[in-house]
């Protein structure tokens, strides 16, 4: 069975960094796509960033492109979304999600972790 398992989230002070950790257990990731969504309070689930977990292609968000970014480490089965220059408003419940494909979609993401809570402050 796949479990993502997402880790390093937590309080920062605006214009402070985070790196949120995604690590993968079960069957192979060879041929998926990795992606990052958020949630933030009353909003819905955007996407944010993906990568192909073979290939290292990526794409991003207009939201964080050039702020995030996203890796990722296939020794350890570990997917990082690096965070820079955080603000309020970047303030959700941030996912990390495993896909087929390279994608944007939120439905054609088959497993997803239990979310890491980031928190920016003013």
């Amino acid at each position: 069975q796949v479990q993502l398992v997402e880790s390093g989230g937590g309080l920062v002070q605006a214009g402070g960094s985070l790196r949120l950790s995604c690590a993968a257990s079960g069957r192979t990731f060879s041929g998926y796509h990795m992606g990052w969504f958020r949630q933030p309070p009353g909003k819905e689930r955007e996407f944010l960033a993906v990568i192909s977990w073979s290939g290292g292609s990526t794409f991003y968000a207009d939201s964080v492109k050039g702020r995030f970014t996203i890796s990722e480490d296939n020794a350890k089965n570990t997917v990082y979304l690096q965070m820079n220059s955080l603000k309020p408003e970047d303030t959700a419940v941030y996912y990390c999600a495993r896909s087929r494909f390279r994608t944007t979609i939120t439905s054609q993401y088959d497993y997803w972790g239990q979310g890491t809570q980031v928190t920016v402050s003013s």
